[in-house]
């Protein structure tokens, strides 16, 4: 790699650290093309020429937020030997992602109705897909062998991920009682248990 895009990579890490602490310090408000380039000390210049517009740069953070949770996710299931132990390391990496990355899982759960995750979705489509076939690929095995029911994988994805994603938007948004603890006992099994072939 060239010293040029040695520079460009850490220009654009900066942008992205910076957007991730506005964000987690000032909220979708504060979160201003003028806020992410003072808390990066990069110029406005820079954050054009690298994401285009304040929507590029939230939709490339968003995607490095997804890769990371996704990761975390698929690390926890590859030892896992039982579709049970799978869904329970899928589950309690979700939920250890969301209480060791606040910021990130945050950022992940105020995106959801945000205008750029529209004009960007085949960037950001493209970065869940990869991911979530890695899971698939995990699961399909042990949907044929009849321990996970035979539906279709977007629906196994919401039962993994819905329940899961609601407790962290909870715990995130600090206006309910959850309490990520109680919600590592409990939801493994109960997720399982909606999974399991009739």
């Amino acid at each position: 790699m060239s010293p040029k895009q040695q520079r460009g990579e850490a220009t654009v890490g900066r942008l992205l650290n910076a957007a991730l602490k506005v964000y987690a310090t000032s909220g979708r408000p504060g979160f201003t093309v003028n806020a992410v380039t003072a808390a990066g000390g990069v110029s406005l210049g820079s954050l054009y020429h690298h994401f285009g517009s304040i929507d590029g740069l939230a939709a490339a953070l968003y995607t490095r937020c997804v890769e990371q949770l996704f990761d975390e996710m698929i690390a926890a299931l590859g030892p896992a030997r039982t579709a049970r132990g799978g869904v329970r390391a899928l589950v309690t990496a979700y939920l250890r992602f969301t209480e060791e990355h606040p910021d990130a899982a945050l950022f992940l759960h105020a995106s959801a109705h945000s205008g750029y995750l529209a004009a960007h979705a085949d960037q950001i489509r493209g970065a869940k897909a990869d991911k979530l076939a890695v899971i698939a690929e995990w699961m399909l095995p042990r949907v044929a062998a009849g321990e996970i029911a035979p539906l279709p994988a977007p629906v196994i994805e919401v039962l993994v991920m819905g329940p899961v994603a609601e407790a962290a938007h909870r715990w995130l948004a600090s206006t309910y009682d959850m309490d990520l603890n109680e919600a590592a006992r409990f939801l493994p099994d109960r997720i399982w248990r909606s999974l399991r072939p009739d």
